[in-house]
Order: C-alpha cells, then structure tokens, then sequence
C-alpha cells in the first residue's frame, strides 16, 4: 500500500527537516578525499567543502567520518573519534552556514574494507609499513576480496564499543555545528555488511533472517539519533541492492527502511552496491532514482537520489514528480561547485549568489542570508 508523501514543488523549494529548514533541494553528497593526516580535517576540506556551500547547495556533508581509528578505510580518512577533531571541523561548519548551507556529517565505520590504500595508490590492503593496521573487524570472517584485509568477526564487546563510538562521535559532531547526522550504512562498510547476506554469515542472534541481520544496523542508528538533539534530523545512507544475486534485494531494504523510520529518521539517502567486487551495475543518468521513489512511496519517508544526476532539468523533474525530497550531487559538484547557481539561471528561478559574487550574476538574484537560529556547540540546541 502506497504511504507516499507529496510531491514537492520544484528543485528550489525549501525542505523543512524537524527545525531545520534546507534552502534548497540540492546537497553535496558525501565524497571522501583521503586528504586527513590522524583524521584531523585539513585546509583542503574547508576549500572543498566551501566551495560547494559558496555555488549554493542547500546541504553539504562531509566525506565518511570514521568514529574510530580502525574504522576508517584509508589512513588518510577523516575522523571523529578525538575531542581534537572538533576544533578544525567547527571552523568548516561555521563557514558553511556563513553561506546559508546546512552542515552535515556521515558518521561511518568501514568494517571489513577498512586498512587499505588510497585509490589512486591501488585497491588492496595497507601493510602496517603503508599506514594499514591489524584490527580489521566485520560480521563474519569473510574478506571483501582477496586483496582486502581479512577481518575478525566481531563478538559482543568489539560490537559494544562499536556502538559508544558512534555515540560519542555524534556528541562531538553536535559540537562541531553540525546540523545534519548521516549514519553510513550503504557501500559494503560495516552497518551494509551485517545486512547484506553476502557478508553476513553468523549465526547467532546478528544472522541470518533480515530481521537478526538488521539488529546490529539499528543499535548503531538509535546510538547516534539517541546523542543527536531531537530538534535535528538524522539520515541514514543505504544501499537498496547489491546488484549481486543472493545478495541484499529492494525489498529487503524496505523492510529494513521501515525499521529506520520507527527509529526517527527522518530521510534515507538511497543509494546502492559496494558489498561485492561481483556487482553488475547497469550505470546511466538516475539509475538509483528509481530505488529512492519506491523507498519513498512505500516506507513514507522523504529520500535521497544520487547517482548520474547531472542536468537541471532532471534534478528538477526528479523533485516535481515525487520521485525523491533531495538530490544528492557528487561528481558532478566536483565538475563545477557552482552549478547549483548555474541550475538556477537554467531553470529560470531566482539564483542565490553570495555578495561578493553578484557583479557576475546573469538573471534575478536573491542574496542569500547565513543560516541562523542555531545554538552554541557543545549546548545539545538546534534551531530555534
């Protein structure tokens, strides 16, 4: 039975999320950078980040942040698992609402696909002279391939602190200005990896029918919406398949989408594979879109889409026809960080251009205002 929700007017319409009201319809999505020395965020984080707030998506969220050191896939990754980190990611979120976007963060675990090499340095495991590291951890002892690390099956304890590093990285996260808590639980990193049948081979209470295997997944989620203030939303990134047979299907990502919004989150990023180097994915513009209307429609949560969405007007037909709340751009804000600017001059809608910018506006402009309302870190407050 269809729960959908309407359709929403256009790409730039604003999106009221709990207290926080997004300004638009586009977001930056997650996109890591392996560009962290220790996790600390760097100058090219806030250059890379602010450049895409600067061009006008309405939501920019940060590359995964691992919640712990083993938890990252690269030695390079960001992090959240020091009160150090706060300082530099605090100086990024602080810039980004100067610009009217909403900050977010995508707290993440990478499992059995942590300890390897930066992608431009070849996709295998990170000896410990390379920077990789021993504690490799997943839901069975099963590798991704045969030139990733082979990891540990978690037991109770490994899973326990697991789920107070995810709590204690949403605190600092809170902090941080963040506004927005993405849980990662999509691209075969940990959170996928227990839901997936492919990885997943326990047999305890954490296996085998969806409902064991989506147990783990929803103790990290209710860690992290339990230590996120209630007046935020928090988000949780999926995949919906993994283009593998046996493998997770759509149909058990709704079920388990269901479980999520009982949970109180209030959008699902819908995305899809990662979990198995055997993936047959028939890639082409918007092919997730389709995974995001239907989680839409049937679970009755606002979604996501991501993948190939490129051109204006199939962002904007993507909004009007229901078909997701959000979309959710990646390389293509890495092709041009303006092009949310650019959308809106080809869309005929007013671009919001920062100040500094306005000499080389083309048609109307609407200057856009830093995002207010929100309260101190460390406070717990969001918007007002």
């Amino acid at each position: 039975m269809s729960t959908a929700i309407p359709a929403p007017d256009h790409l730039f319409a604003p999106l009221q999320q709990r207290s926080i009201t997004l300004p638009n319809r586009i977001a930056c999505s997650p996109m890591c950078e392996y560009s962290s020395i220790d996790g600390f965020a760097s100058e090219w984080h806030l250059v890379h980040l602010g450049s895409r707030a600067v061009g006008g998506a309405g939501v920019i969220l940060t590359e995964a942040a691992a919640v712990s050191p083993e938890g990252r896939i690269t030695a390079q990754d960001l992090g959240i698992w020091d009160d150090k980190h706060i300082v530099e990611l605090r100086r990024i979120t602080d810039f980004l609402r100067e610009q009217g976007s909403v900050p977010g963060i995508q707290l993440a675990h990478a499992g059995r696909k942590a300890s390897t090499l930066v992608p431009w340095e070849g996709h295998r495991a990170a000896s410990l002279a390379e920077g990789g590291w021993e504690n490799v951890v997943g839901p069975s002892a099963e590798r991704y391939s045969d030139v990733y690390p082979l990891p540990q099956a978690l037991d109770r304890a490994g899973m326990d602190k697991i789920v107070a590093d995810f709590a204690s990285a949403t605190k600092r996260s809170v902090a941080a200005g963040f506004l927005i808590a993405e849980v990662h639980a999509a691209h075969g990193y940990l959170g996928h990896e227990f839901l997936s049948p492919l990885s997943n081979k326990r047999t305890d209470e954490y296996g085998g029918s969806l409902a064991n295997r989506a147990r783990f997944p929803l103790e990290i989620i209710r860690a992290v919406r339990a230590n996120f203030p209630e007046e935020l939303p928090v988000w949780v990134r999926l995949s919906v398949t993994d283009w593998v047979e046996g493998g997770l299907t759509v149909e058990d990502a709704i079920e388990f989408a269901k479980l999520v919004k009982s949970e109180g989150i209030d959008l699902i990023d819908v995305s899809s594979g990662g979990n198995d180097p055997r993936q047959q994915i028939p890639v082409g513009p918007g092919y997730q879109v389709a995974f995001a209307e239907r989680v839409r429609r049937e679970v009755g949560i606002a979604t996501g889409a991501v993948g190939m969405i490129t051109d204006p007007a199939q962002a904007d037909q993507i909004i009007r026809t229901g078909q997701a709340d959000l979309v959710l751009l990646a390389r293509e804000l890495l092709r041009d960080p303006y092009w949310p600017i650019h959308a809106a001059d080809a869309l005929q809608r007013p671009a919001i251009w920062p100040k500094q910018y306005e000499r080389a506006a083309l048609g109307k402009v609407e200057r856009r205002q830093p995002l207010a309302g929100v309260g101190e870190a460390g406070k717990g407050k969001g918007a007002a």
